[in-house]
């Protein structure tokens, strides 16, 4: 599929009426999700709304900040939390489909961010602030 420019995003319905998001994000304009609608806002270190569709970073594990196990999860969380608000508003990056499923158990689109053909959970990974995805939620206490 090809990438699309500037701030527009090509949005597919696909087999169970969900959306596929794919092409370009815009280049900033991403804020800290609150009660609000979401539009283009950061939940967590690996999961993300953007242009009103819930992405999860597909090969990422990030560290918990609704549901923490312990005090440092949270706090990990929460800074993981920034440093994607910080990947994601540095510019222009794609969303791309991931090699698995489409979707995880929660809905959520499965998808890899990348700019300049880097992955922005691999920054995150190499920052410590999330690990690499399982298959499952492993414990960050």
């Amino acid at each position: 599929m090809k990438s699309i420019t500037v701030a527009v995003v090509l949005l597919v319905v696909v087999g169970s009426g969900s959306l596929l998001a794919a092409g370009k994000a815009a280049p900033a304009g991403y804020e800290l999700c609150g009660s609000k609608v979401r539009i283009n806002c950061i939940v967590d270190g690996d999961t993300l709304w953007s242009n009103g569709v819930k992405i999860r970073i597909a090969e990422i594990d990030a560290p918990e900040i609704i549901h923490p196990r312990c005090a440092a999860e949270k706090n990990l969380g929460e800074q993981a939390a920034i440093r994607l608000l910080q990947l994601v508003n540095d510019g222009p990056f794609d969303i791309k489909p991931w090699h698995g499923r489409s979707t995880d158990k929660y809905g959520r689109q499965l998808r890899l961010l990348v700019r300049n053909g880097r992955s922005l959970g691999s920054i995150l990974m190499e920052e410590g602030l999330a690990r690499p995805w399982t298959g499952q939620r492993q414990f960050w206490c």
